[in-house]
């Protein structure tokens, strides 16, 4: 006769164990000091054999048949459950020494080996450290959504709300690798996409007005303080390239003889190579640089390290000693200066005005009927732009 959950626990012990039966092999044992344990006797290849299932009542008599079943299963397929068993308990004990910090380690060197840029790879090893203060040391087979929350919920309190996104799109990223690793089994961080907060998208700030915009250029002019900075400033307006591919060219790059400027994949935000036609004003301020820190790798080297690129603040830092702040200019709004006002021009095509600023059109199906590089309109937009500036820099 079947067990039931009330005969089970009223089975006191003897002197010596007993085993009370439920049916298809299950029994519990109950032993002389009290204990009462779930057992499975099945036969396989001929051969009688035992799994051990668990306590009672730590296992429940439905959870005892659930695993019963499970085991029936196996042993049908000619499996054997017992060896299924020790090797769940393997993996679960391996997965132990898997900690987030552990594979979010293995993660980035996978980024490195991929070729990600250094903005890319300092950005993951940022949000992984900013993960790791709370779950670093944790199996990552034992982190829940819950725990994950409870760490964006941290970024989120300081206002952050852009960074707990892509916070949670990293941590995110470590987990598939671990599931793609054969380490865990899911995501949690799927279950959290509608859980924060969403940041207001605000538009880095740009001078567009031509008047306004020649007035900075003549403050660039005079700028009183490092060479390289006030340099820096000038090619980021001429060339219109992002503040981070300025501030990382190497003089390897520039080809002084055929005027451009060639930007490997590997620095690029969308991982394409790209090459920035260099105007006769570009070359003269680069003919400058060249006698200050021509001598190392960098074009704007750092000031503590020639080994290290110019730091990220220097340009923005340098907009606010000359007074503008922040919701007036930023490095990266010389970008949409130049777009902004070629655009208005009407003399360009809009696809080399794009290709000038290295974006990648969105639409599959335009992007393939769109392959040019638009090379001989970018040369002209170059200088167009160029001798644009100097006419607005002398009012």
């Amino acid at each position: 006769m079947p067990l039931s959950d009330i005969k089970v626990r009223s089975l006191k012990p003897r002197d010596k164990a007993y085993k009370v039966s439920d049916f298809e092999g299950l029994y519990v044992l109950v032993k002389a000091n009290g204990s009462k344990l779930w057992q499975f006797k099945y036969r396989l290849y001929g051969k009688e054999k035992l799994l051990s299932i668990g306590v009672y009542p730590d296992v429940s008599l439905a959870q005892a048949r659930k695993v019963k079943d499970e085991a029936r299963v196996l042993v049908a397929a000619g499996n054997d459950p017992s060896d299924a068993k020790q090797e769940e308990m393997r993996i679960r004990q391996a997965a132990k020494g898997e900690t987030f910090e552990k594979l979010g380690h293995a993660f980035l060197a996978k980024q490195r080996k991929e070729g990600k840029s250094k903005a890319t790879l300092d950005k993951t090893e940022y949000h992984l450290k900013l993960a790791s203060r709370d779950i670093g040391k944790k199996p990552i087979t034992e982190i829940t959504a819950p725990m994950i929350l409870k760490t964006l919920r941290k970024v989120e309190a300081k206002g952050n709300y852009e960074t707990a996104h892509r916070l949670r799109a990293r941590i995110g990223s470590v987990f598939r690798y671990a599931v793609a690793s054969g380490i865990a089994e899911t995501d949690p961080t799927y279950a959290l996409r509608d859980a924060l907060i969403r940041p207001t998208r605000v538009h880095r700030a740009a001078i567009t007005d031509p008047k306004a915009l020649g007035q900075l250029m003549r403050e660039i002019d005079v700028f009183d303080g490092q060479a390289t900075t006030r340099i820096g400033l000038q090619l980021l307006a001429l060339l219109a390239q992002r503040p981070g591919e300025i501030r990382n060219a190497k003089w390897e790059e520039i080809d002084f003889e055929s005027a451009i400027w060639s930007l490997p994949a590997a620095k690029m935000k969308m991982r394409r190579d790209h090459l920035v036609p260099l105007p006769s004003q570009a070359l003269e301020f680069l003919e400058e640089l060249k006698e200050i820190t021509g001598e190392g790798a960098y074009l704007f080297p750092s000031l503590r390290s020639w080994h290290r690129p110019m730091s990220e603040n220097t340009l923005n830092a340098a907009l606010r000693r000359m007074g503008y702040s922040g919701d007036e200019m930023t490095a990266h709004g010389f970008r949409a200066s130049f777009s902004t006002l070629a655009n208005e021009s009407g003399l360009w095509n809009p696809d080399a005005i794009e290709r000038a600023l290295a974006h990648v059109e969105k639409n599959e199906v335009r992007r393939a009927y769109a392959r040019g590089e638009h090379w001989d309109d970018r040369v002209k937009l170059a200088d167009w732009w160029a001798g644009f500036l100097e006419n607005i820099r002398a009012g």
